[in-house]
């Protein structure tokens, strides 16, 4: 490696960010879009590697609280904006990044790092496991019907301006952090990048809309959403993009798709990133016709094994003893016992010549079930866990689980 790596300087940012973005194929970002990701980079976060006057290499991240399974929220590290220049790869930039990052997680004291990744098969090698998926629903609502639940006419829906009504939009989303494992408590700023709708992103589609649900004078639920009008010989087929529907209740919930799926002059409903287990897909008539197609969306790393797995609570007792192995960090490699239930847990090192191991498995299958979304035993069957006592692996993949899927609903 012939480039030196430094923390990131306000007078950096511009060459820095251009370098990301020549990376990513971007030629140029909206004004919003580029001030908006300069007021939310942690400079002090954020790493560049320079060859001469030259920025060659960037990666960064934010500092996040994400939700795990028992509803407690963990300060992580939202790694994001990680790119190498094409004239400088394979000498190893990414690799020194990586090393530099996660020494500085630890040091920070956060048990776990978090990312979206471009191209998944990049990050495995630092131990990042893939923890959550994300739904696609393309709804023909000419041929879909809902089936609500009783009280969903009783349920008020009008319509706002998004950013108006930010403080009521994420009092609900507050809401229903703790319940989901993978939604990111929002830090003051960070609505900006709900409400974000460059006009040259948009598609053909309108400027974002936002519909408010309400009982009793209260905000219960709230879908932002944009319409594409399309015309054709037999008349109109716009498309309903849906950005993001929340609800404090079933009714409130199942209101607000009704009304999106009810929309004048369109025959389809896109939603792009929804939970796999998201209640939709219970009501509306015609599952096939809603053409669901699920992808990877969130990859998590166990920075500390033992301060990460005590955070979270286990859906059914387990006493087992995982042995770790974790090439890139070695501070958590050997065995640890865990002990949990649903009301908390411990995990501590254990003398490896004094007790056995249960499971044997690397950090990256670890960051895979940590939120709950990838059972153990899925791991197991493909070879990736070793189950070194009978029946360890169904023990602990029942423990591990979720009654909510983990999700991630907007990227970073």
């Amino acid at each position: 490696m012939t480039a030196e790596l430094r923390e990131l300087g306000q007078s950096d940012w511009e060459q820095w960010y251009a370098t990301l973005e020549r990376a990513f194929g971007v030629l140029a970002e909206s004004r919003e879009k580029r001030e908006l990701w300069r007021d939310l980079t942690e400079c002090e976060r954020s790493i560049g590697a320079w060859d001469g006057d030259a920025c060659v290499g960037t990666a960064g991240a934010f500092s996040f609280r994400v939700s795990v399974p028992g509803g407690a929220v963990l300060d992580s590290a939202a790694v994001t904006m990680v790119s190498v220049a094409a004239t400088h790869r394979r000498r190893g930039l990414l690799t020194a990044m990586m090393r530099r990052q996660l020494d500085d997680v630890r040091a920070r004291g956060e048990a776990v790092a978090i990312l979206t990744a471009s191209e998944p098969a990049i990050y495995g090698r630092f131990g990042y496991g893939t923890a959550s998926y994300s739904l696609r629903l393309d709804i023909d609502t000419s041929r879909v019907g809902l089936a609500v639940p009783p009280g969903t006419d009783e349920v008020r829906l009008r319509y706002a301006v998004p950013v108006e009504v930010g403080p009521a939009r994420e009092a609900v989303y507050a809401r229903r952090v703790a319940g989901r494992p993978g939604m990111p408590a929002r830090r003051p700023g960070w609505e900006r990048l709900i409400t974000l709708d460059p006009p040259g992103e948009r598609d053909g589609a309108s400027p974002q809309q936002c519909v408010l649900a309400e009982r009793d004078g209260e905000v219960v639920g709230y879908a932002l959403f944009a319409v594409k009008p399309e015309w054709g010989v037999q008349g109109p087929s716009g498309t309903v993009r849906v950005q993001d529907v929340e609800a404090l209740d079933p009714v409130a919930y199942a209101a607000l798709w009704r009304f999106l799926c009810d929309i004048d002059l369109t025959s389809t409903v896109l939603a792009m990133n929804r939970p796999v287990d998201d209640p939709v897909v219970q009501l509306v008539s015609d599952v096939r016709r809603c053409d669901p197609r699920v992808r990877d969306a969130l990859y998590v790393r166990l920075v500390d094994v033992g301060a990460a797995l005590e955070a979270r609570t286990y859906q059914a007792p387990v006493d087992v003893v995982l042995d770790v192995e974790d090439a890139f960090c070695p501070w958590n490699e050997g065995r640890w016992r865990l002990v949990g239930d649903v009301k908390g847990a411990s995990c501590e090192r254990v003398d490896a010549g004094g007790t056995a191991a249960d499971l044997a498995l690397s950090v990256r299958e670890l960051g895979s079930v940590y939120l709950g979304g990838v059972p153990l035993t899925q791991l197991a069957g493909a070879g990736r866990v070793r189950e070194l006592r009978r029946g360890a692996v169904a023990e602990a993949s029942l423990a591990f689980g979720s009654a909510a899927a983990p999700w991630l609903p907007h990227s970073f």
